[in-house]
């Protein structure tokens, strides 16, 4: 497992963000630059982790062409690294659909199901794979157990009974974390994702010892937005303590940010705090007087696909109250009508809920806490020396808490406690798309009857993001004590006066 650990895959892709961060901030010919950018990165004859230099570099255009927003070249096609950056060389959005993609260079082929036995096999005379096995698939070679693939049926009887532990299931990572059956293969055994089936949550992404896969970045053009000299105010998700260092307060972070050339920057849990009021409500008059059978949380997008796509008999239990995102760059955007807004925070799939035309986002970028990062890299700010000077402190304990598996339900619960009492109020949550499908279902079943489901497409909620760059548990303590750093537990009922119309 290798989500939530700094590995090179992780490394490497700070490398290519702080890279393209700072073409945007210093190049004068981007055509060249983009060019040269594989050299520049790759400029040994010695490969720091492919078995070549020119494996390398072919690794390195693929992810520098996703980190500037734009598609993988064709295999079969002479295509410059550089083409189409006229397009994506502008000071707003770009987004060249699908978000996530398999870099074929990248790619090791794994085996999809397959069982085989390793050098830890003692040849032993009771042979129990041998007898076990259905289809007569294990045969003795130099006096060890071999099975032949094109007889194996993958039943797995042979691990079960060997008493050395001796034979390994091999599966694909990126498939192992999917919760949708979206991973398949191309004609070369390489990974490949079925979009209609994806839900952009990036559990493929983080799970790939590889990094074959990866999102689409929008880094470039945001930097190009804040040289335009436009009014540009950043939002921060709660999951971003303990995202930058340890001993980073969020101070620092937020006044990293605005040296970095922000207006502002807001806090997300303001928008988390309108909606567990907003939910609390909807909850008691809707589900706890049986108007609706169950209520399921909205805020994280890829549950919300996830409901829409694979169980649309659930639709009307949505919740349709704004997300923490939107609700906060709605309150942005009350403040500052001619401001552009850019959600920071730790997830892939809000760069797609930020683009959807169903609900008015009001936010015209999206970048991760690992992009972030790498702007910074590139503008040489050590989070750790910076003097804080701006304090954060908008939110209450509630909002900050939505960044946790269970935080969502929890928050809305307390105010329910609060402010409805007497309302007697069942909790469920599921965190990880398999689990999430499985709620679903019995949700579908009417074993949900009652209930306020939370749906968190990452295990662990938005601390184990995507876009993240601590280790989980770690994050999820600094979380906590952003959480109780609060003023205030949970907002007062006056929350629903700062609600922006639509």
């Amino acid at each position: 497992m290798v989500r939530g650990l700094d590995t090179n895959v992780r490394k490497d892709r700070r490398k290519i963000f702080a890279a393209i961060a700072d073409m945007a901030y210093n190049s004068t010919n981007i055509v060249d630059d983009m060019e040269a950018l594989p050299y520049k990165l790759c400029n040994v004859d010695e490969p720091e982790f492919w078995e070549n230099i020119y494996r390398e570099r072919a690794v390195t255009r693929e992810r520098a062409r996703l980190a500037m927003g734009m598609s993988l070249r064709p295999e079969n096609q002479p295509v410059h690294v550089s083409q189409g950056i006229e397009e994506t060389n502008i000071d707003e959005k770009y987004y060249e659909p699908p978000l996530l993609q398999v870099i074929p260079s990248a790619c090791n082929a794994c085996p999809v199901n397959q069982y085989k036995v390793s050098n830890q096999c003692m040849g032993c005379v009771a042979h129990p794979c041998r007898e076990v096995c259905p289809r007569g698939a294990m045969e003795m070679r130099n006096g060890k157990s071999h099975i032949d693939q094109k007889k194996c049926i993958k039943c797995g009887k042979c691990k079960q009974v060997c008493p050395y532990d001796a034979i390994a299931h091999k599966t694909r990572p990126c498939a192992d974390a999917c919760g949708v059956a979206a991973i398949g293969s191309d004609e070369l055994g390489r990974a490949s994702i079925d979009t209609d089936k994806c839900v952009s949550c990036g559990m493929c992404m983080v799970s790939c010892p590889f990094g074959a896969i990866a999102d689409k970045s929008q880094i470039f053009q945001l930097i190009r937005a804040m040289q335009s000299g436009r009014k540009i105010i950043a939002e921060i998700a709660p999951a971003f303590t303990g995202q930058f260092g340890d001993g980073v307060t969020p101070d620092q972070v937020k006044t990293a940010i605005m040296q970095l050339g922000f207006h502002d920057v807001y806090e997300v849990a303001i928008g988390a705090d309108m909606g567990c009021m907003a939910e609390a409500k909807h909850y008691v008059e809707s589900v706890a007087t049986g108007e609706l059978p169950f209520l399921l949380t909205s805020c994280c997008p890829s549950w919300s696909v996830l409901a829409k796509k694979y169980f649309p008999e659930t639709i009307s239990s949505i919740s349709n109250e704004l997300t923490p995102m939107v609700a906060t760059a709605r309150v942005v955007k009350r403040d500052h009508p001619d401001a552009s807004v850019v959600f920071i925070g730790p997830c892939a799939s809000k760069k797609l809920e930020a683009s959807r035309r169903t609900v008015r986002s009001d936010v015209d970028f999206v970048i991760t806490f690992e992009e972030l990062m790498g702007i910074f890299d590139a503008k040489g700010i050590v989070l750790e020396a910076v003097e804080p000077i701006n304090p954060m402190n908008d939110a209450t304990g509630a909002g900050r808490g939505y960044g946790v598996a269970g935080g969502v339900a929890s928050a809305i619960e307390e105010c329910i406690n609060e402010y409805y009492p007497g309302t007697e109020v069942h909790i469920e949550h599921a965190e990880g798309l398999a689990d999430c499908k499985k709620m679903l279902l019995l949700a579908k079943a009417g074993k949900k009857n009652g209930c306020l489901i939370e749906g968190m497409a990452c295990p662990g909620g938005c601390v184990a993001g995507a876009g993240t760059n601590a280790a989980i548990e770690k994050a999820g303590k600094n979380l906590k004590s952003f959480k109780d750093a609060a003023d205030k537990h949970i907002p007062d009922t006056d929350i629903f006066e700062k609600i922006p119309e639509e």
